[in-house]
């Protein structure tokens, strides 16, 4: 099982000093728990035990701060962490896409349980600043769009799914699933997904891109 986040955040901060892996972390504790605007730089120093200038030295603003936290993590850790997940999910026993999208949400949903603070910080400031936004882009492309096309392309292959080009399947995908991932961990508090729920969630997305004709040849 991937590690959880908060770690991960930490361990790709392995070229920092100790002094700014300590205001990193003590960032990463406020921002998950406060939230980013509610969270000063003058607070993470007192609590880091820094000056204030020494945050604006290193750092410059609280904007930059945040990045420096999210894209060692994304460059370094994610796709070590996407690899993990496709094995988990993607293995000898999974016959159908089907198989496939339901244990692959199962397992995001388990980590995003577990960091769910931390994963409502990154989506709502991935939605308005647009630095981040272009920074960590082409690495979810490379290590979670391109793993999620092959798996795409194999089952349209199987005949499992319509003969659609695959990245029009993608954007269908990443936007249904994306948008359920949102819904229940950012916009509402204390959710709790139950198995019907994800199986639901599943039948509906696979009744827009299912061959009609696999289930009758099945």
């Amino acid at each position: 099982m991937t590690q959880d986040l908060f770690n991960s955040l930490i361990a790709a901060q392995k070229t920092k000093t100790e002094k700014q892996k300590k205001i990193i972390e003590i960032a990463i504790k406020l921002f998950a728990d406060k939230g980013f605007a509610n969270t000063s730089t003058a607070e993470i120093a007192k609590l880091a035990k820094v000056s204030e200038g020494t945050i604006f030295k290193h750092y410059g603003t609280k904007d930059k701060l945040l990045l420096s936290i999210i894209l060692p993590f994304v460059k370094d850790s994610l796709p070590t962490m996407a690899t993990e997940v496709f094995s988990e999910v993607l293995t000898e026993d999974t016959k159908t896409f089907e198989q496939f999208l339901t244990g692959f949400l199962k397992n995001r949903i388990e980590f995003f349980d577990r960091n769910k603070e931390i994963f409502r910080v990154f989506v709502k400031e991935i939605i308005y600043k647009d630095e981040l936004k272009k920074e960590i882009a082409p690495h979810f492309i490379k290590n979670i769009s391109l793993q999620i096309s092959r798996v795409v392309e194999e089952f349209k292959l199987r005949g499992e799914l319509k003969d659609k080009p695959t990245d029009q399947v993608l954007i269908y995908l990443m936007t249904v699933c994306g948008s359920f991932f949102v819904s229940r961990f950012v916009l509402f508090e204390n959710y709790s997904i139950s198995d019907e729920e994800v199986e639901n969630f599943v039948h509906f997305v696979m009744d827009g891109i299912r061959n009609p004709l696999s289930e009758v040849s099945s």
